[in-house]
């Protein structure tokens, strides 16, 4: 994508970067999440308030959907290449296994991590795929190593990852 601010040929390449707004259950923005793209992979960062203290598991999903209150239309996690779950699985781990995400207890919490191989740019690993990705947020914490999720409870928060 190209950036021209000045309107002749002094043109830069732009980031490709991405958001998500999470919500919960009763439809309460809970946090937020920015995408940019980076050299080796997408770095997101993650702001949640109004969440129970602990940790909590956070995962990408393979659809761009937050339709039910469940947010079991977000489907699986997002795993393009079929590996196991989690960071501390021999076998693992998908595309948008993330670390867990603290909670402190004024309810509020930060993730920031880079996902090695996820890109914003056309390909099997974009979150900015056909029919989109979400990010979902767990009521309990990810185990980071059992198949297919780490154990991490029921789905508290949901966003759609966009432009």
């Amino acid at each position: 994508m190209i950036n021209d601010t000045t309107g002749d040929a002094d043109r830069t390449e732009r980031t490709p970067e991405a958001k998500a707004q999470l919500k919960d259950a009763k439809g309460q923005n809970v946090g937020n999440a920015t995408f940019t793209e980076m050299l080796d992979g997408v770095n997101v960062v993650v702001k949640v308030s109004g969440i129970s203290p602990g940790q909590h598991g956070i995962h990408i999903h393979q659809a761009g959907s937050c339709e039910d209150a469940a947010f079991k239309s977000a489907g699986a996690h997002f795993n393009p290449s079929n590996q196991q779950h989690g960071s501390l699985n021999p076998q693992g781990m998908h595309v948008g296994d993330l670390e867990n995400i603290h909670v402190s207890g004024d309810g509020t919490g930060t993730l920031q991590q880079t996902i090695k191989r996820a890109t914003l740019t056309p390909g099997q690993n974009s979150l900015l795929r056909e029919g989109g990705t979400s990010v979902v947020l767990h009521a309990a914490a990810d185990d980071l190593k059992t198949d297919p999720s780490g154990g991490s409870g029921d789905r508290i928060a949901c966003g759609v990852i966009e432009h």
